[in-house]
């Protein structure tokens, strides 16, 4: 179908080639070519659609490919609309070209560059542009964002489009680097752990000059984490951080992902007016990201996470403090690979001492309540240590054999097990008094740890800072779970509510002599 809405004269690039002459022996159905041509004029996207429907969801999100619904492309647009009037609009992963052929639309005298790398998704964009007689205006760059340069432009640059998510470990050491390098050139310290849309607001900073403006729509994840500190101070003193509307749980902003989302609107080299925010839960409440409250950049660069701000949380009682005077919560240990280090038939003949009962489902701490009594029910981790000398001859041969099988499986190839000093020992935490629940549709469920049950990544460990009695645990966990709502978290969309460890130890509490009375 693409093919057929291509301009004939149309030079494809080497990826795209190869896909065009896949399918040569093919061609669509005139009539069929005459539907997509009529909604693609009326601003459709047939073409995103069948993308969206073919291609699985899994593959998609894996390399960041979720197409942005039409309410937050125009209110985006329309945003631009009343900033400036660019000379060009740049989409830094133009996709099918949403937000390309939006702008078009708006702004006839710009010139429009989009940057893609998906062959397929390029020959989609090329569609939708031939279609609207677009093509003399478009440049089309068949590439990573991160890598290319623009020439010099007299008037303003309007940046626009969805950065693709795409996790950190999937993305090399030699990117990271780069990541790290650029923005230490900015005196910005960068983690590792950021995702790759950090990775376009850097470049887009890196692009620009003074008075470029724009508008992402990204994941809020950056608000709040420890990886966003880099990308919050960027918006602060470098790009021009201007307005922050944060999409509730309600609106599906990425369909098909759980991800609240947030849109960011800036104008390169404002340093001083405040940025304006909100948080937002119907999509007909967007009104072109116009409506907000003003907070003075002071208070953001003083925050240490942004959510709080956009949506602040329930006023705390007098005296209360931080549940981290008391605790250190730990994320339980992540095995790389459930299927060979959760015990099961496969591991029938190691040793009772290596397979460890511990919390491997949150439902086993909402099954459990407020006390965890019983290991019965709980599944078994294998923790073998790093040494396996200790073992005697006739355990070692059993060990070698699962660990045999175990690589056989690729056990030893996931990035988990690589970054192990051993990749086959998991390294469990000791057991924590305090277990809780990290992520649900509901507030942490907070369980005293009674059979002392180790725990994966599936929950977090409360580990007392000094000792406690047993009756302060009880009485501080029954205050927990009948206090703890889930405002103090981050809800993605489909009403998921996640707690990092820090956000646990920020939780708010009354003095301990308090919640024991």
């Amino acid at each position: 179908m693409c093919i057929a809405l291509i301009d004939r004269r149309t030079e494809f690039s080497h990826s795209e080639l190869s896909l065009v002459q896949s399918v040569s022996s093919l061609s669509a159905e005139q009539c069929e070519v005459n539907l997509f041509r009529e909604a693609i004029l009326k601003g459709e996207d047939p073409l995103g659609e069948s993308f969206s429907s073919i291609r699985a969801s899994n593959t998609r999100r894996s390399a960041g490919a979720v197409y942005t619904p039409y309410p937050i492309v125009d209110s985006m647009t329309a945003w631009l609309e009343s900033q400036a009037k660019p000379s060009r609009i740049v989409d830094p992963g133009a996709g099918s070209g949403r937000f390309i052929l939006a702008a078009g639309k708006v702004f006839p005298d710009a010139q429009l560059i989009a940057v893609e790398m998906d062959p397929l998704a390029v020959l989609m964009l090329r569609a939708n542009i031939c279609v609207h007689g677009w093509a003399e205006r478009t440049l089309i760059l068949v590439a990573d964002y991160r890598e290319i340069d623009l020439p010099e432009c007299d008037g303003v640059t309007a940046f626009i489009g969805n950065p693709p998510y795409v996790r950190h470990h999937d993305i090399s050491e030699s990117w990271k680097n780069w990541y790290a390098s650029r923005f230490a050139a900015f005196d910005i310290k960068a983690s590792a752990l950021a995702g790759l849309h950090v990775y376009f607001f850097l470049q887009t900073r890196l692009l620009a000059k003074a008075g470029d403006v724009g508008a992402f729509v990204t994941s809020s994840e950056w608000l709040d984490v420890n990886y966003g500190s880099a990308l919050r101070r960027l918006l602060l003193e470098k790009l021009g951080g201007i307005a922050l509307h944060v999409l509730e749980p309600t609106i599906a902003a990425f369909p098909g992902t759980a991800t609240t989302a947030a849109i960011t609107c800036f104008c390169v080299g404002e340093t001083t007016r405040p940025l304006r925010v909100r948080s937002v839960d119907k999509l007909e409440g967007l009104n072109g990201l116009t409506r907000g409250i003003d907070v003075p950049r002071e208070d953001l660069q003083a925050a240490h996470r942004w959510s709080i701000v956009v949506r602040p949380s329930r006023q705390i009682v007098s005296g209360a403090i931080e549940l981290g005077e008391f605790f250190r919560v730990h994320r339980g240990q992540v095995t790389g690979a459930n299927a060979i280090w959760i015990a099961g038939e496969h591991a029938t003949l190691l040793p009772e001492r290596v397979k460890l009962p511990a919390i491997t489902k949150a439902k086993d701490l909402l099954q459990a309540g407020m006390r965890l009594e019983s290991i019965q029910l709980l599944r078994r981790v294998i923790d073998l240590p790093i040494d396996l000398d200790e073992f005697t001859e006739e355990e070692r041969k059993r060990i070698d054999k699962f660990l045999a099988w175990a690589k056989n499986q690729g056990a030893d190839q996931g990035y988990i097990a690589r970054h192990r000093k051993a990749w086959w020992s998991v390294g469990l935490k000791s057991p924590a008094p305090i277990l809780c629940t990290y992520m649900a549709r509901r507030p942490p469920q907070f369980t005293l740890n009674a059979c002392h049950a180790r725990h994966i990544n599936v929950a977090h460990g409360l580990y007392p800072r000094d000792t406690l009695s047993a009756d302060t645990m009880a009485c501080l966990v029954m205050w927990l779970n009948e206090n703890i709502n889930t405002d103090s978290g981050r809800t993605y969309a489909g009403g998921l509510t996640k707690y990092e460890p820090k956000e646990i130890e920020r939780l708010r509490i009354p003095s301990l002599d308090t919640i024991m009375l």
